[in-house]
C-alpha cells in the first residue's frame, strides 16, 4: 500500500531540512521498498506569498487527502507586519484545528553522545527520556473572546481566554496515559488549579480518567514547579500531560536538557493516530540558505511518522540507530559542535543515508 505524504516545508530553514528527510525517504524507497507518495504544498509565509493565505485552500485538501504531514518551519521577520489573521503561525494554528491534531507528542530524549551539550549536568540528564503529551487544539491559543480594546480611560488593553471542555480534556487525558502505559507508567499532569478554574476543571477529568488506568501512577505539579522541577531533578519525569499554553512553554524547556533544540522531534496526531510530524524549533531565518541547520529533528520526525501513523515500526528504528550512528562517528551540525568543527545540513543528511545502508546491508 502506497502512502500519501504531504510535504509542507514553510519558510527559513523549512526546506533545507525538509530536503535532508526527502533524501532518507528516498533511500526507503529504493532499499527498503517503502512505498510513498510525495505531495509538497505551501504553508505559512510561503502560503502568504504565493496564495495570499497562510494556509491556502489547496494545501488544506492536500493534507485531508494524505495519509500523514510533514512538516518544515514557518516564519520571518517579513512577515511581522502582517494582520494577525495573515501571519505565517495562523496557518499552522489552523492546520492543527482543522485537522483535530490534538494530540502533541514532544519527546525529549538525551542521546548519551551528546551529554555534555544539555545545560545541566551531565549526571542529572544522563539517561533523560520524557514524553510531553501537550493538548494542542484547546486553550488560550484558540479561546475567545480575545482582542486588543479601548478601556474607559482612553487606554488599551489585551485580553484572551482560556477555556477547556470536559471532552478536551478527556481526550488528551486519555491520549497521555495510553502512552504512558507503553513506557513506565508514570504520568503527571501539570496544571494551576490553585488559581485557575479552567485548571480546577483539568485536575479533575484526570483524575476521573486515571481510574481506568489502575496500571498508571499518577501526579499533580503547578506549572511553576514543574518548570523548576525540570531543571533541578529532570529524570523524575516519564510523561507529562498538561494544556497547550504550559505544555508549548515546558517542553521548549525540556528541549534544552537534551543539548539542542535542533535534536527534537515532535508528533501531533487526531483520535485516527494520523498526524503532522514536526521538528520543535522553528525556522531560523539568521541561517537559513546557509547549509548550517540541524536536519536530525525533522529526520526524526520522519521516524516518529512512520511509528504512529504509517506503521512502518521497524523503518522508524532504522532511522533512529542511524542517528545515533553518525553522531557515534562524530559529526555535529553548528548547534550541536560545542566548538569542534561541525558539518552542514546537507553532508548531515548525506550521512544518515549512508548510516541506513549500512544497516540494511547495502
Amino acid at each position: 500500500m502506497t502512502s500519501k505524504i504531504a510535504i509542507l516545508a514553510g519558510d527559513g530553514i523549512g526546506p533545507e531540512i525538509i530536503a535532508a528527510a526527502e533524501k532518507v525517504i528516498e533511500c526507503l524507497r529504493q532499499d527498503f521498498a517503502f512505498a510513498a507518495e510525495l505531495e509538497p504544498a505551501a504553508i505559512g509565509g510561503a502560503g502568504y506569498d504565493q496564495h495570499g493565505q497562510p494556509l491556502p485552500e489547496q494545501t488544506l485538501d492536500i493534507c485531508k487527502q494524505a495519509d500523514a504531514i510533514l512538516f518544515g518551519a514557518i516564519g520571518g521577520p517579513q512577515y511581522d507586519g502582517l494582520a494577525g489573521e495573515l501571519r505565517p503561525e495562523k496557518g499552522l494554528l489552523n492546520l492543527r484545528s482543522s485537522l483535530s491534531l490534538f494530540s502533541n507528542l514532544r519527546p525529549a530524549i538525551l542521546y548519551p553522545q551528546l551529554a555534555s551539550a544539555s545545560s545541566l549536568k551531565s549526571e542529572l540528564v544522563a539517561g533523560l527520556d520524557i514524553m510531553i503529551v501537550r493538548e494542542l487544539t484547546g486553550g488560550i491559543y484558540f479561546g475567545g473572546p480575545r482582542g486588543i480594546r479601548e478601556r474607559e480611560d482612553g487606554s488599551r488593553e489585551g485580553f484572551n481566554t482560556m477555556v477547556y471542555a470536559e471532552h478536551e480534556i478527556e481526550r488528551i487525558a486519555r491520549s497521555a496515559f495510553d502512552i504512558a502505559r507503553l513506557r513506565n507508567r508514570g504520568l503527571c499532569s501539570v496544571d494551576k488549579a490553585n488559581v485557575l478554574e479552567v485548571s480546577e476543571l483539568w485536575r479533575e477529568v484526570v483524575d476521573r480518567v486515571a481510574e481506568d488506568y489502575a496500571d498508571v501512577t499518577v501526579s499533580h505539579l503547578y506549572v511553576d514547579n514543574a518548570a523548576m522541577q525540570l531543571v533541578r531533578a529532570p529524570r523524575q519525569f516519564d510523561v507529562i500531560v498538561t494544556g497547550n499554553l504550559f505544555g508549548d512553554i515546558l517542553s521548549d524547556t525540556a528541549a534544552m536538557l537534551t543539548g539542542s533544540i535542533g535534536m527534537l522531534p515532535s508528533a501531533s496526531l487526531d483520535e485516527n493516530g494520523k498526524g503532522m510530524f514536526e521538528p520543535v524549533h522553528g525556522s531560523a531565518p539568521d541561517i537559513a540558505g546557509n547549509n548550517l541547520a540541524n536536519p536530525l529533528a525533522t529526520i526524526l520526525s520522519l521516524a516518529m511518522m512512520l511509528r504512529y501513523s504509517l506503521q512502518q515500526p521497524q523503518l522508524a528504528e532504522l532511522i533512529e540507530a542511524a542517528v545515533g550512528a553518525v553522531l557515534d562517528q562524530g559529526l555535529r551540525t553548528a548547534d550541536i559542535a560545542a566548538g569542534a568543527s561541525s558539518v552542514g545540513t546537507r553532508e548531515m543528511g548525506d550521512a544518515v543515508v549512508a548510516a541506513i545502508r549500512a544497516a540494511g546491508g547495502r
